[in-house]
């Protein structure tokens, strides 16, 4: 791959996006990179993901103007869907994933930190979608995103007006959840991963699912959806092997993903 690397740290598999002289900027070979590097993840050896970018300046700046700028209708629906496709698929994608977010998440860039579980960032870290100020509107999911994660008004004023927050605003917000000086930042995110790692990999998967679909129905259909995991966690060794260790007043021997 030519923009995509990816390491395996134990059960923490690391994906960076690695085009430092564009700042990480998306275009189609990225986004179709990532998307064959997540089909690459090896979910029975891998519990925890971590999405970064290289360099110390930029997570990922965007996606790529240059590639959108000539674009038809027709094309731009179709770039926006080979983006939503690929940021739908890292939403989804059965085990966490941690945004270690290290400088600027601009537009496609703050778009792709939503679609993960967890964001953390670097305290240069700048968010924003400036769509609005090259005549277009966010899309790769921004204007669908961010209002469900810190509030309708927060994000009609960010998109409307193109206003970029930093990593201070964004921790009051919510829309990150810590920040940590740039070279405390991969440390911490690890740290974070690891301990995911450590509990019974079918119960967080399972948690993951019951939390992303239940966000999607009424209450009385989300706890059925909870219902369902919570009954299919029996049928694990995992689960035999976590309420044994407690009752025996031991450390649990090790999760298996069974």
């Amino acid at each position: 791959m030519n923009y995509i690397t990816y390491e395996q740290e134990g059960f923490v598999g690391i994906i960076t996006i690695n085009r430092p002289k564009a700042l990480n900027a998306l275009n189609s070979e990225v986004l179709k990179e990532l998307d064959a590097c997540l089909d690459g993840v090896n979910l029975e050896t891998t519990r925890a993901l971590i999405l970064t970018g290289a360099g110390e300046k930029s997570f990922v700046a965007g996606a790529d103007i240059g590639e959108m700028s000539t674009l038809t209708k027709a094309e731009g629906e179709a770039f926006g869907k080979i983006g939503n496709d690929v940021f739908r698929k890292l939403e989804t994608f059965p085990i966490p994933v941690i945004a270690a977010i290290n400088g600027f998440a601009l537009g496609g860039g703050c778009e792709i930190s939503m679609s993960c579980d967890i964001r953390i960032c670097s305290d240069n870290a700048l968010f924003g979608q400036p769509e609005v100020g090259l005549g277009i509107t966010p899309g790769f999911g921004g204007t669908q995103r961010l209002a469900r994660i810190i509030g309708v008004g927060k994000a009609k004023e960010m998109i409307y007006a193109a206003t970029n927050v930093k990593a201070d605003e964004a921790l009051r917000i919510g829309l990150v959840n810590a920040v940590y000086p740039l070279e405390e930042l991969m440390p911490a995110a690890k740290k974070l991963a690891g301990k995911i790692a450590r509990n019974a990999p079918i119960a967080v998967r399972a948690c993951k699912k019951a939390i992303n679909e239940g966000l999607d129905v009424d209450m009385d259909k989300a706890i059925v959806i909870e219902e369902k995991l919570f009954g299919s966690c029996f049928e694990s060794e995992d689960q035999k092997e976590g309420m044994a260790a407690f009752l025996e007043k031991r450390k649990v021997e090790g999760f298996k993903n069974k």
